[in-house]
């Protein structure tokens, strides 16, 4: 039981992103999105993936990883979109 409940935790952060990407790609408009909140969070998916590498847990390396690489990309497209409008 508690593997299950892991996996669905770590599946529901991993993709939480991702409608935000999708939608800042689709739209190119970002400036509700909170570059702060995204530096914090990839910060913290970040840490989680090393914790988990020094545990040697793969789930938390494989969607702590992935969420870091979502939210780096998430990052990249406030900077992005934002340059743009200027």
């Amino acid at each position: 039981m508690e593997e299950i409940i892991g996996i669905f935790a770590g599946i529901f952060t991993t993709v939480a992103a991702v409608p935000q990407i999708y939608r800042a790609w689709r739209t190119k408009k970002v400036d509700d999105v909170s570059p702060k909140m995204f530096l914090t969070l990839t910060l913290g998916v970040l840490l989680w993936t090393v914790y988990g590498v020094m545990k040697k847990d793969v789930p938390i390396i494989v969607t702590n990883g992935i969420s870091t690489l979502l939210n780096i990309t998430m990052f990249i497209l406030i900077f992005k979109y934002r340059k743009l409008k200027k």
